[in-house]
């Protein structure tokens, strides 16, 4: 069986609430023993830093990928199983995309918006059927699931827009449906 790859977008920073980077530490451990391949953004800060450390700890393969820009912004980690750096963020952000089987988003701030909308805009597209999950730490992503319900009731998607992620609220739910849906 081909080694599995997922894809995490969450913050540079770590956030108000220590849960958050708690989530992240759990978050690498759990990709790590379940075998899976963590690709995120290649910084060693924030809750990137964490999950990234917490993955190597755990004995699993890292595949980060930052644009040149960021490389001191973001502290580019190099002790990865694999480092690439790209000339922008839209050749970053199609770099991660293609490399993961699945993606995850912790809490974060506009870059990882962004990145959420762009693989959900993907899938409402039929691009791609990847399951996105929107790892729900605290609440924190659900003010963003209220707005998604705000623009479907004022027409402008369709119900099924909900459909083409899922959310979680811990790690382990998050793992047990990634398992289902990667099977």
């Amino acid at each position: 069986m081909t080694k599995r790859s997922i894809c995490v977008y969450c913050g540079s920073r770590e956030g108000e609430k220590a849960t958050y980077k708690t989530a992240a530490t759990a978050l690498g451990a759990a990709l790590a023993n379940e075998g899976w391949r963590l690709v995120y953004g290649a910084g060693d800060i924030g809750l990137m830093g964490a999950v990234a450390r917490s993955a190597q700890t755990a004995g699993g393969e890292t595949f980060g990928v930052i644009p040149t820009h960021l490389l001191k912004k973001e502290v580019g980690k190099v002790d990865l199983t694999e480092f690439i750096v790209t000339e922008n963020m839209h050749e970053r952000k199609k770099v991660m995309f293609m490399n993961a089987q699945a993606i995850i988003v912790l809490p974060g701030g506009a870059g990882s918006l962004d990145e959420f909308f762009e693989v959900l805009t993907w899938a409402q597209l039929e691009l791609h059927s990847k399951p996105i999950v929107l790892l729900n730490v605290e609440n924190y992503w659900t003010p963003l699931i209220a707005l998604m319900d705000h623009i479907i009731a004022e027409g402008f998607a369709d119900p099924s827009l909900k459909t083409l992620f899922t959310v979680c609220t811990s790690v382990d739910e998050t793992t047990d449906y990634l398992r289902g849906a990667l099977s």
